[in-house]
């Protein structure tokens, strides 16, 4: 009995005081006609606590899968230190599937496309039921949306054309914008389309475009963006910056030592929790 009792409590000291806990979850999609999983984190005192949370949606790249922030930034190990610092609040992060990284022959993107709908399944499909499901706050200022390379363009599209949704968004090493892309020998494969839609979906031109009425609206959301300065899309971070200076919107931009790797966005993610906190405090 004493061994047990002294095993209890050496795995007791020995386990962490504040752990929070990722777990997998699915949706059946109707209009993507599939089960699209994701991955969720949930706070430590998720299950004991009858409190609401905040929420944040946390986006992978093109070639990713929802696994990634867990398996390649050790999300969870990062957003338990902020929250137990103090640095960022306890909040629910939910990591989606936004297709298959095989690009040439598999939908992987955010945006409408032929034969691939997600943007309609993200809002009228994922969010009802992620924040219907978990205990969530469902109002803007309790929502917050992040995300790398392409899912930083994602992030700061769905801003744009959302901003009655969302009180921030922080997008790393964002994919804001793409030149026509040429079709492949082959004909046009599935990353034809989805590198389309960034051209279609352009941040850089929404916002050239925007009217006084839009960029009222913006102005209501919280901007961050972040690149490395040997990032091969370090100047639309720039760009984006710059014109939405000029439109009269506040944005912070942080441009680091750092490339398009999961190194810098680790560090990027330390930056985006407590950014997205500040917000969910007021």
């Amino acid at each position: 009995m004493k061994k047990l009792f002294l095993f209890i409590f050496l795995f007791w000291i020995s386990s962490p005081l504040w752990a929070g806990k990722v777990i997998t979850d699915s949706i059946h999609s109707n209009v993507l006609d599939s089960t699209m999983t994701y991955n969720v984190y949930l706070p430590t005192g998720y299950e004991l606590s009858s409190q609401k949370y905040p929420i944040v949606y946390l986006l992978h790249g093109l070639y990713g899968t929802y696994k990634d922030w867990a398996s390649k930034a050790n999300m969870k190990e990062v957003a338990d230190e902020l929250i137990e610092t103090q640095e960022a609040v306890p909040m629910v992060i939910i990591m989606p599937n936004a297709g298959n990284p095989d690009v040439r022959n598999q939908w992987n993107g955010y945006f409408n496309m032929p034969g691939w709908n997600y943007e309609t399944f993200f809002f009228t499909e994922l969010m009802p039921a992620v924040e219907k499901k978990y205990n969530t706050y469902t109002d803007k200022n309790h929502r917050a949306i992040m995300g790398l390379s392409m899912g930083g363009g994602g992030s700061t599209v769905y801003c744009q054309r959302h901003p009655e949704l969302f009180s921030s968004c922080y997008a790393m090493s964002a994919w804001l914008d793409n030149k026509e892309p040429e079709v492949a020998p082959h004909g046009k494969d599935k990353l034809y389309y989805v590198s389309k839609s960034v051209r279609d979906h352009s941040a850089i031109d929404f916002i050239t475009n925007a009217d006084e009425t839009t960029k009222q609206q913006l102005r209501s959301v919280r901007w961050f963006f972040d690149c490395g300065d040997d990032d091969y899309l370090v100047d639309l971070s720039f760009k984006i910056h710059q014109l939405y200076a000029k439109a009269g919107i506040k944005s912070e931009l942080r441009i680091r030592n750092g490339v398009h790797n999961w190194e810098y966005w680790h560090s990027s993610l330390r930056l985006a929790l407590p950014f997205a906190s500040i917000g969910f405090r007021k």
